[in-house]
C-alpha cells in the first residue's frame, strides 16, 4: 500500500501522533486517511456579526481590532482572544495553546473566518475558525470567493484532539502520500466509475464540492462491502472442500416413526426449509447453514428432524442453549414430541428409540456423571446443553451435527471448542429467533446458507399489544393486573417480566410507582413477586424465575408452571426465548423502555402460542415524546419480526450488529451502513464471486490479495469465523 503503512510520527510528529493513537487506534498514514469527517462544513455567504446566532455555521470578512493572549486560569496552556469587527459590530476568536497565531492574525490586517458561533460569558465568539488573511492590495472579491466556496471536514474528534487540529494532521499526511497502489481491480473500478484509491481518499477530506465527497465515499464504502464479501465468499469455498460424513435421510428409521406420529401438518415454509437442510446433511461437506425465522415458527421442529436424520446415520447431535432455562425447555420439548421413542434403552421405549441427555454447569454430581457416559459411549443419540458442553471432560462418540440456539448468544471460541470434539468436521445449524434484514444476513453471515421461516403454524393465535403509560395514567396498570386474574380465572396463566432481579443499591427498594404512587426505581422480580402476591395478585398462584436460581430450582418452577400449578410467572428475561406454554395468553412487560425491540418481540411470543389469543402489556414510565416510547409503539403496532427488526437496526449502532462491539476493537467498516448500502453490498457481492471464479485465491490480484489478508488479520473480524 505504499506509504499508507508507513508510522504517522513520521509525519506529523510523536506527540501529536501519541495523541491520535490514545484517542482513536491511529498508528499509520492509512489509519488517519480512513479516519473519515462526519459531515462538511460549508462556507456560504458572508455574514453581518449583527446577525450571528448560536450555532450558525458563518463566513465573515472582517478585520483585526486586537489580539491578547493570556495563561488559563488553574491549569497548563493559554487562550489567544482575537477581537475582529466589520465595522460595525465586533466578534471575538479564540484559540487554545496557539499563541503563534498572534503572528498572522496582525492588528489591522483583513481576513475571512469561519466556523460555529459559540456563547462564553454572553459574549459570542467562534472558537478555532477557519481563516484566510487577505495581503493588502490583494483582490478581495476574488479571495471571497475561492474561500466562501470550499467545504471543511469536520471529524469524529475529542476535547485533545479537535476537529481542526485533526484537519491538520490530515493535510500533512496528505501532502506525504506519494503514489498509492490500488487493490481494486481495475475492471471493477471502471465498471463502477470509481475514482482511484489515492483519489479517494483525498477527495473524502478535501472535496472540491459534495459531488466530489460524495464520489470518494461510494468509492471507499464499496471497498469494504467488496472486501468483506470477497472474505465470505472465500470461506465458503474453504467450507465446500472439507470432507466429512453423509448423513442421509434414511428409510424406516427413526426419523420415519417421528414424521408418522407427529399430531400436526408441517407448514409448508417448514417443508422447503426441511428439504434444504436434508439436501445439506447427504453431502460430503458439511453443512454450514442459518436457520431464521419469526417467532413461534417452528424452527424446534426442523431442528429436531434434522438431529434425527443424523442419529439414524449413526451419529450424534449435540444443541447449544445459551441458558439452563432455555435448554431444560429444549429436553421437555424434545420428549413431548417423541414419546417413548425418546427413551432408547430403558424399560418401555420404542423400537428405533434414542436416548436425550442435558449436561449444564448446575447439575448434581451423579446426573452430570451420568449424561457425560451417556454422550461418550453414544447411548445418547441427542445432547443437549449450555456452556457446559464445551467442557474439557465432555466427549462424544461420533458428533455428526451441531445445533446452535440463538447463536447471538456464542461467541466464535465457543463454537470451535465444540467442533474439535468431532472426529470429522460437523454439520452447524445456527438458529435464530430475531428475524435478520436480507443485507444483514448477506454482510454477517455472508458464508452461511440462509432458510427463513415467515409463516406459523395453523391455529396460532394473534397477540395484541398495548403501551401502559403508568405515571400517567395508574388506573391502566390497575387494570392489567385485574386482566391477569380475569385469564387466570378462565383457566389460563400469564408472565410479568421485570428488568432487574434485586432491586438497585443507589435507589430505594420501594417500588410504589408499579401501583400508582411517583418513585424511579427499576422492577425487580424480588420486590414486585411479593408485592403482587400479596397485593393485586393475591387471589392467584405466583411464583418466581430468574437466574440466580439454581438448576433444580428453575426446573421445578417451570416444569410447575408447565403443568398448570402455577398461575403467574414473575421473571426476568430468562423466559425470552424457547419457553413453550400453550396455555399462558398474557405477559406484563414492566419498564418495557429498558428492553430493545428484538427483546419486547422475543418476549411477546411467549403468549398466544395456543388455542386463545394472546395479549402483551408494555409498562413505562416515559414520556409520550420519548424515543423509548416511539420504540414501544412501533413494537405494539405490528407483528412483523422483520419489520420490527428493520426498525430495530436503524436505532441501534452500526457496530452492534456487524459485531464490533463484540471484539472489543475498532471495526474496518466505517464507512457501510447495511440497510442505507443495499444496493451496495449486493454489488460487492456479485462482484466478489466473479473475482472469486477467475481466482480462487486471488493469486491473480496480488495487491486485492495483501488488503484482505490485512482485513482479516483485523480481531473485529473474528466474529466472522462462524466454521
Amino acid at each position: 500500500m505504499g506509504n499508507l503503512d508507513n508510522k504517522l510520527s513520521n509525519v506529523i510528529g510523536d506527540r501529536t501522533a501519541k495523541v491520535l493513537a490514545d484517542a482513536f487506534g491511529i498508528k499509520s498514514v492509512g489509519d488517519l486517511m480512513r479516519h473519515y469527517p462526519r459531515r462538511y462544513m460549508v462556507r456560504g455567504e458572508l455574514s453581518d456579526i449583527a446577525e450571528l446566532h448560536e450555532g450558525d455555521e458563518v463566513t465573515i470578512l472582517a478585520q483585526v481590532h486586537s489580539s491578547a493572549n493570556r495563561p488559563i486560569r488553574g491549569r497548563k496552556g493559554s487562550i489567544l482572544e482575537v477581537i475582529v469587527t466589520d465595522g460595525r459590530e465586533k466578534l471575538a476568536l479564540t484559540f487554545f495553546n496557539q499563541a503563534w497565531r498572534e503572528r498572522e492574525l496582525k492588528v489591522g490586517s483583513q481576513g475571512l473566518f469561519a466556523g460555529k458561533v459559540g456563547v462564553f460569558n454572553k459574549r459570542k465568539q467562534l472558537a478555532h475558525p477557519d481563516y484566510q488573511m487577505i495581503a493588502d492590495g490583494a483582490d478581495v472579491e476574488n479571495a471571497v470567493e475561492s474561500f466562501a466556496g470550499k467545504y471543511l471536514p469536520v471529524y469524529p474528534a475529542t476535547a485533545k484532539m479537535p476537529s481542526w487540529k485533526i484537519s491538520q494532521c490530515v493535510d500533512m499526511a496528505i501532502a506525504s502520500l506519494n503514489e498509492v497502489e490500488d487493490y481494486l481491480p481495475e475492471e471493477i473500478r471502471r465498471a463502477h466509475n470509481f475514482p482511484t484509491l489515492k483519489q479517494a481518499l483525498v477527495q473524502v477530506h478535501a472535496p472540491v464540492d459534495l459531488d466530489d465527497a460524495d464520489a470518494a465515499r461510494a468509492r471507499l464504502t464499496f471497498d469494504e462491502a467488496f472486501v468483506l464479501q470477497l472474505m465470505l465468499v472465500m470461506r465458503r469455498n474453504e467450507l465446500k472442500k472439507l470432507n466429512t460424513i453423509s448423513r442421509k435421510v434414511i428409510n424406516g428409521g427413526l426419523l420415519e416413526s417421528f414424521d408418522a406420529a407427529l399430531p400436526f401438518e408441517l407448514t409448508a415454509g417448514q417443508l422447503a426449509v426441511i428439504k434444504e437442510i436434508e439436501d445439506d446433511l447427504s453431502q460430503p461437506h458439511p453443512m454450514h447453514r442459518l436457520l431464521q425465522g419469526e417467532v413461534g415458527s417452528g424452527k424446534t421442529i426442523v431442528a429436531l428432524r434434522a438431529m434425527l436424520a443424523v442419529v439414524d446415520s449413526g451419529g450424534q447431535a449435540a444443541l447449544l442453549a445459551p441458558t439452563e432455562v432455555l435448554a431444560a425447555q429444549h429436553l421437555r420439548t424434545f420428549e413431548k414430541l417423541l414419546g417413548a421413542l425418546a427413551f432408547g434403552g430403558t424399560l418401555g421405549s420404542a423400537d428405533k428409540a434414542t436416548r436425550i441427555t442435558l449436561i449444564t454447569g448446575s447439575q448434581n454430581a451423579p446426573a452430570r456423571k451420568e449424561a457425560i457416559s451417556l454422550a461418550a459411549t453414544g447411548a445418547a443419540g441427542i445432547i443437549i446443553g449450555t456452556h457446559a458442553l464445551l467442557g474439557e471432560k465432555i466427549e462424544f462418540a461420533d458428533l455428526g451435527l451441531i445445533v446452535v440456539d440463538e447463536q447471538h448468544r456464542f461467541g466464535v471460541e465457543q463454537r470451535d471448542a465444540l467442533k474439535v470434539k468431532a472426529q470429522k468436521p460437523p454439520h452447524l445449524l445456527v438458529m435464530t429467533a430475531t428475524p435478520i434484514p436480507r443485507t444483514v444476513a448477506m454482510t454477517v453471515f455472508g458464508d452461511l446458507d440462509v432458510s427463513t421461516l415467515r409463516e406459523l403454524p395453523l391455529g396460532r393465535q394473534p397477540i395484541t399489544t398495548h403501551v401502559i403509560p403508568a405515571a400517567e395514567k395508574p388506573a391502566f396498570l390497575e387494570r392489567a393486573w385485574e386482566r391477569i386474574c380475569e385469564e387466570v380465572a378462565t383457566g389460563h396463566q400469564a408472565y410479568v417480566v421485570a428488568p432487574r432481579i434485586e432491586a438497585g443499591n443507589d435507589v430505594s427498594a420501594d417500588i410504589d410507582f408499579l401501583f400508582g404512587q411517583e418513585s424511579t426505581e427499576i422492577a425487580s422480580v424480588s420486590e414486585l413477586a411479593p408485592r403482587l402476591a400479596n397485593g393485586a395478585l393475591k387471589a392467584v398462584r405466583v411464583a418466581e424465575l430468574h437466574g440466580r436460581q439454581s438448576s433444580d430450582v428453575k426446573d421445578a418452577t417451570m416444569r410447575a408452571f408447565a403443568a398448570g400449578e402455577i398461575d403467574v410467572l414473575v421473571s426476568t428475561t430468562v423466559i425470552e426465548v424457547g419457553v413453550d406454554v400453550a396455555n399462558a395468553t398474557v405477559m406484563v412487560i414492566m419498564d418495557a423502555d429498558r428492553f430493545g425491540i428484538s427483546q419486547l418481540h422475543q418476549l411477546r411470543g411467549r403468549v398466544g402460542r395456543g388455542t386463545s389469543p394472546g395479549l402483551c402489556l408494555l409498562v413505562t414510565n416515559t414520556s409520550s415524546e420519548s424515543a423509548a416510547r416511539v420504540r414501544l409503539d412501533a413494537v405494539a403496532a405490528t407483528l412483523d419480526g422483520f419489520e420490527l427488526s428493520r426498525i430495530d437496526l436503524e436505532q441501534r449502532r452500526e457496530g452492534d450488529v456487524l459485531g464490533a462491539s463484540q471484539s472489543g476493537t475498532q471495526s474496518h467498516l466505517r464507512l457501510l451502513r447495511v440497510l442505507r448500502d443495499e444496493e451496495l453490498i449486493e454489488s460487492a457481492r456479485a462482484d466478489a464471486v466473479g473475482i472469486i471464479a477467475a481466482s480462487a485465491d486471488l493469486s491473480g490480484y496480488p495487491a486485492l490479495r495483501a488488503e484482505v489478508a490485512l482485513v482479516a488479520k483485523n480481531a473485529a473480524t473474528d466474529y466472522l469465523d462462524k466454521g
